[in-house]
């Protein structure tokens, strides 16, 4: 595959700087349109060309899979008359999606002055719904008939409308006030008798979206349904649009992308790394290292308060690596796993008391199994090393055993509760990445560790 592209990205360089532009057009309009994305990758400074080489039904499709930040670079160079024919030729949902991620509101206002009256009033009809709700992903080109119609009438109405709709694969089936009674999938009118009437075949199966609903609800249908695309209706059951797979999985990836760099401890980037200016990236990324900063800050703090037990049993400091990072693997651990589950609907906020449960459990017992590995490994070293636990081998070994199990449990049922809270107060439970869980962990965790420790070593201490 790199090959092929390294052989592309040259051939098409080589027509470029030989001003060979009528082999250019011939050459990439055989390719598919992947390949050309990839050229424009490769080769960003020669974006605008290549868009404006291609025929314009091929541009479009070129144009329509590319990131914002690069649609918006090629449009900043292209001749007013191509810009136009691009904009005036994107699916509605893809142009949508494309004007709702502009920055630039004087260089929205202007493309969408560039469309008919009527495109531009579906325009702002679409972007007036949420920017994350199914509403801004649907598209209005969809294929609808009556329930009167029989099988050969639909395949008529089909064959003369079909080309104008997003998918013909699925037909909607309507009332006389527009209202969404069923759907029939291409595949049942092929196999069906012409003459059999449509509401003889309807089933009552109905799967639909709210166009309010938010996209992460319509990822889900699709996900527990075989559909290619589902229609969207108003509170009234009036058919406003459809929306097809390939829109959902392309958000999915997204919404998958802006996760995990949540999750990573940083804030989500609205464009690909490479494109993202370093002064944007040290922005995102700096919010929440000084947040966690400051959170880590308090381990100096707790520390310093149990400075004098640290000092007359130094060798306890020996173990505070293994505490803090123990802890903060335990609850990464259970914030990944929750969220994940958030994600794809296995989990959600009622269920908070049987996660509960169940982190207690799966805490408890791996604070037991890490307790005992860590009291065997210090009685091992301690027949190794007679010296290096002095003649209190059993107390330190005892004080990091019920240190590693208080501290693992708590780690789980923070991780595992956070994304609970920040859902129920609205936020993204994201949001409890894996740094922010292990750094209330960490400072929770030492207290912990240097609470039994001062329990444990009391006697000694104040003799």
């Amino acid at each position: 595959m790199k090959e092929n592209i390294i052989q592309l990205t040259d051939q098409t360089k080589l027509l470029i700087e030989a001003g060979e532009i009528s082999a250019l057009r011939l050459y990439i309009d055989e390719l598919n349109i992947s390949d050309v994305e990839n050229l424009i990758d490769e080769l960003p400074e020669y974006a605008p060309l290549l868009i404006d080489t291609l025929s314009i039904k091929r541009a479009i499709n070129v144009f329509r899979i590319l990131d914002v930040p690069t649609q918006e670079r090629i449009i900043e160079k292209l001749s007013v008359k191509k810009i136009s024919e691009i904009v005036n030729g994107l699916p509605p949902d893809d142009r949508t999606a494309f004007f709702g991620e502009l920055k630039d509101q004087e260089l929205q206002l202007r493309l969408i002055s560039m469309l008919s009256p009527a495109d531009r009033k579906e325009v702002y009809t679409l972007l007036s719904y949420p920017e994350d709700s199914i509403g801004r992903l649907m598209t209005p080109d969809f294929l609808a008939i009556s329930k009167d119609y029989t099988v050969e009438e639909t395949l008529q109405y089909i064959r003369k409308n079909g080309k104008n709709s997003e998918t013909i694969d699925v037909i909607y089936i309507l009332d006389e006030k527009g209202i969404l009674i069923d759907d029939l999938r291409i595949k049942e009118l092929l196999i069906s008798d012409p003459q059999t009437s449509i509401s003889d075949l309807m089933d009552g199966r109905l799967i639909s979206l709210y166009a309010t609903d938010p996209i992460e609800e319509g990822i889900k249908v699709f996900k527990m349904n075989n559909r290619v695309a589902l229609p969207v209706i108003d509170p009234k059951g009036i058919l406003l649009g459809i929306v097809t797979i390939d829109d959902i999985l392309w958000v999915a990836d997204e919404e998958y992308s802006e996760d995990m760099q949540r999750m990573g401890g940083t804030s989500a980037l609205d464009e690909p790394y490479l494109d993202l200016p370093v002064y944007k990236l040290i922005w995102k990324r700096a919010g929440w290292l000084i947040i966690l900063f400051i959170g880590e800050l308090l381990t100096a703090s707790v520390m310093q308060y149990y400075e004098e037990q640290l000092a007359q049993v130094i060798v306890l400091a020996l173990f505070l690596p293994l505490m803090i990072s123990s802890g903060g693997n335990s609850g990464s651990q259970a914030s990944t796993l929750v969220i994940q589950a958030m994600a794809t609907g296995e989990v959600k906020i009622k269920h908070w008391w049987r996660v509960f449960r169940r982190e207690v459990i799966s805490g408890f017992s791996l604070g037991i199994i890490l307790g005992t590995i860590g009291f065997f490994r210090i009685y091992i070293w301690h027949l190794i090393f007679p010296n290096l636990y002095g003649e209190h081998w059993i107390m330190v070994g005892t004080t990091v055993s019920l240190a590693l199990v208080g501290i693992v449990l708590w780690g789980s049922l923070i991780g595992s509760m956070l994304p609970f809270i920040l859902r129920r107060c609205g936020a993204d439970p994201a949001t409890s990445s894996a740094p922010f869980v292990a750094t209330i962990v960490d400072v929770t965790g030492l207290m912990i560790y240097l609470t039994i420790a001062s329990w444990i070593f009391g006697p000694l201490l104040n003799g």
